[in-house]
């Protein structure tokens, strides 16, 4: 019982690091995934997936869904769209991940975009489990509860997997 509480105090204290908070140098992609498996290995719904391997990397890039490295290294920009990216793929295929990367990045600047993103998930996921609704939606605008719903689905999902791996 104590070890249940534990984690859901866990899963409410959920940080996501803001743009300022990520690496501010260069990385190289093994230091990239190694960075993203050690943030993320927590609040992976699939435990028996990996996270991120180079190999992904690779194909979204190619994909279009995030701009290539400079000179073989990842700044800021890559290590905030592979968050971003990890998180959504538990709930979305990666074209939709996509489409949705880019409405959000021609409407704001990749950092505002990526810090609201933070925002939003972290309110998700404290409230789904406190179980308490998120704040003023019917305040929001089309852009705002379009990012709200695409956070609760990862929200959502978290906590029928942390609920439904308990009970076994």
């Amino acid at each position: 019982m104590q070890e249940k509480e534990n984690e859901q105090e866990n899963f409410s204290k959920f940080h996501m690091p803001r743009w300022n908070e990520l690496p501010d140098i260069d990385l190289y992609l093994d230091q990239v995934v190694n960075y993203l498996e050690r943030y993320l290995e927590s609040y992976s719904v699939n435990k028996e997936d990996k996270i991120i391997t180079k190999t992904m990397i690779n194909n979204y890039v190619k994909q279009g869904i995030m701009p290539a490295p400079e000179k073989k290294k990842y700044n800021r920009t890559h290590i905030a769209y592979l968050l971003v990216i990890c998180i959504l793929k538990q709930v979305y295929c990666i074209s939709d991940i996509g489409k949705l990367i880019s409405l959000t990045i021609k409407s704001f600047e990749i950092e505002k975009a990526y810090n609201r993103f933070c925002a939003n998930l972290e309110i998700s996921i404290k409230n789904v489990f406190t179980r308490k609704e998120f704040p003023n939606v019917e305040k929001m605008t089309e852009e705002q509860y379009l990012l709200k719903n695409v956070v609760q689905a990862f929200a959502d999902k978290l906590y029928v997997e942390m609920k439904f791996l308990n009970k076994n």
